[in-house]
């Protein structure tokens, strides 16, 4: 079945191509030539934080391997983001519990392979099971027999999802604990990928060098360095790659992948920095692209912590939401690529999609006799100090948190109340934030994994999720995300939605700052550049030569 018929209420934007005119150059990182499918390109990149397994990728860096090497059950359309059948055949339904998945016969790994109703059973016990500790386990929360697999508390009893079951080799079922709707359109997020028996027979191996069925295949990796992945000729699927490969170089500054773009060392970089943006359509002209995407900043709080989570902190966090003049910010540090946040989900989503502009109300306001009064309502500022947590690698977070910090401290007449606290590497900084490490307010960007109102609320705020890194906690949120999931009628579903929203609202689970456009900058060897609504390049699809 097409995404479209189990979440007509998932509205997406376009995300725009556009494309340069392209011209002979030299090798961007691995060939050349003419644009016949056989030069390579060069894209700017970060060291993901995790080994590239489908079930513990959870952040952007990795999410780009993992969307060149694999492809699953439903992959999200580059320009509308609808979830579009991939390798299934159809996912068959009677009452949004049981489901009965049938994939598409003459799909393999490029190792060889097949891949079976097995491959995926397999790869998502595997996910799920709580010896494996995986950053993407919740996302087979809702599958019957999980509590067992994954308890809250204890060990495992039981190795395998009592709730998957393989028919035969095109054919496998899942039964979940819930009615839940639009779990099809979530089956082209990464956690749900095929894995091979060689994931299984030599983990160490397969790690070394991971082996998926997407469009490419990984040549090589050098931590710190780069990764090199080449076109797989193979490739059984309707999206082969239209170029050569792609090296994927890391950089711990995009400042300084900007200069080598312009230097002409680099084809691709998908991030233009902040400091960039006054003159980056003078430098590359109809090479830079700048359109929404489904990406909203947040400051997250670290509720673990009890200086943080005592009563009365909503007010201070309301305060400070309050301190933050977000028009003026988005207008001189971001050119107006960026857009004051009035909810806690994205503007591509669309009204009927579950974006509320203004649910945020007078809390996103800036308003600094207000901001004063309400902190000191709350008790003040835990510690007399807010240190934001930044990953410093990029070069633009720096930009944004210090304009933050001084209008925090503009508006509580206090210039030492807020100071920035930049962390080396977003690795670093994402195993500090996952591993509640942080002792106070940190960047919290979330870039969607598919297109629902349920993916901007429940990883980030439902008890435990797997992206709920400063563990916040609602049985009144939790209730209602539950409820919404089991809604079959789109507009009720929506609606339950925006109720376990105003929670986060009330209570100020994090503060939202802005809604973020993707951009990209790219070489003149470079035509039919693209970003998905992700804000990912569409690497499959570029074109060299």
């Amino acid at each position: 079945m097409r995404g479209a018929t189990h979440a007509k209420w998932a509205a997406c934007a376009t995300a725009v191509a556009l494309a340069a005119t392209a011209c002979g150059g030299d090798d961007g990182g691995g060939g050349g030539g003419a644009a016949d499918g056989g030069a390579v390109l060069s894209s700017s990149w970060t060291d993901p934080q995790n080994p590239l397994e489908p079930s513990n990728t959870n952040e952007v860096q990795g999410g780009k391997v993992m969307d060149m090497i694999f492809r699953g059950l439903k992959r999200y359309d580059p320009k509308t983001g609808e979830a579009q059948d991939m390798v299934a055949e159809k996912i068959d339904t009677k009452d949004s519990q049981n489901f009965t998945v049938t994939i598409k016969d003459g799909w393999t790994f490029s190792n060889g392979e097949k891949v079976t109703a097995r491959s995926f059973v397999d790869a998502w016990n595997y996910g799920a099971s709580l010896k494996n500790n995986q950053k993407n386990a919740y996302f087979f929360g809702y599958i019957e027999g999980y509590d067992q697999v994954h308890p809250e508390k204890g060990e495992q009893t039981a190795d395998t999802l009592s709730g998957l079951k393989v028919v035969n080799d095109r054919t496998f079922t899942v039964k979940l604990t819930q009615k839940f709707s639009t779990f099809p359109d979530t089956l082209g997020y990464t956690a749900f990928n095929p894995l091979p028996r060689a994931f299984f027979d030599d983990h160490s191996a397969w790690l070394s060098k991971p082996v998926g069925n997407g469009p490419y295949t990984v040549q090589s990796y050098t931590k710190g360095s780069e990764m090199r992945l080449k076109k797989w000729d193979a490739y059984p699927g309707p999206d082969p790659a239209q170029n050569g490969g792609v090296t994927l170089k890391v950089y711990t500054d995009n400042n300084t992948a900007y200069t080598d773009l312009m230097a002409g060392n680099l084809d691709l970089v998908d991030d233009v920095p902040a400091a960039q943006l006054a003159n980056v359509k003078a430098d590359l002209g109809d090479r830079y692209l700048n359109t929404p995407a489904g990406i909203i900043q947040t400051l997250a709080f670290p509720f673990y912590d009890k200086n943080w989570n005592k009563p009365g902190l909503d007010k201070v966090r309301k305060g400070l939401s309050r301190a933050i003049n977000r028009e003026q910010i988005t207008e001189t540090i971001f050119q107006k690529t960026r857009t004051p946040a009035t909810d806690w989900t994205s503007p591509v989503l669309g009204e009927d999609g579950g974006y509320k502009a203004g649910l945020c109300g007078e809390w996103c306001e800036y308003d600094a006799e207000e901001a004063k009064k309400l902190i000191k309502e709350g008790g003040g500022i835990p510690g007399g100090q807010v240190r934001i947590t930044y990953n410093a690698d990029t070069g633009s977070h720096k930009l944004w948190v210090d304009a933050v910090c001084n209008s925090i401290n503009n508006a509580l007449d206090n210039e030492k109340a807020c100071v920035g606290n930049p962390v080396g590497t977003f690795a670093d900084f994402r195993n500090q934030a996952s591993q509640q490490k942080l002792r106070g307010p940190f960047r919290a960007g979330w870039q969607m994994d598919y297109p629902l109102i349920q993916n901007f609320l429940q990883p980030l705020y439902y008890t435990n999720a797997s992206s709920n890194d400063g563990k916040w906690s609602s049985k009144k949120f939790d209730d209602l995300v539950d409820k919404a999931n089991a809604e079959t009628d789109p507009a009720k579903a929506v609606e339950t939605f925006q109720q376990a929203e105003e929670v986060v609202r009330d209570e100020m689970a994090a503060i939202p700052l802005w809604y973020q456009n993707g951009s990209a900058g790219w070489s003149d060897r470079l035509s039919n550049v693209a970003l998905n609504p992700f804000s990912v390049p569409v690497y499959n699809e570029i074109k060299v030569g």
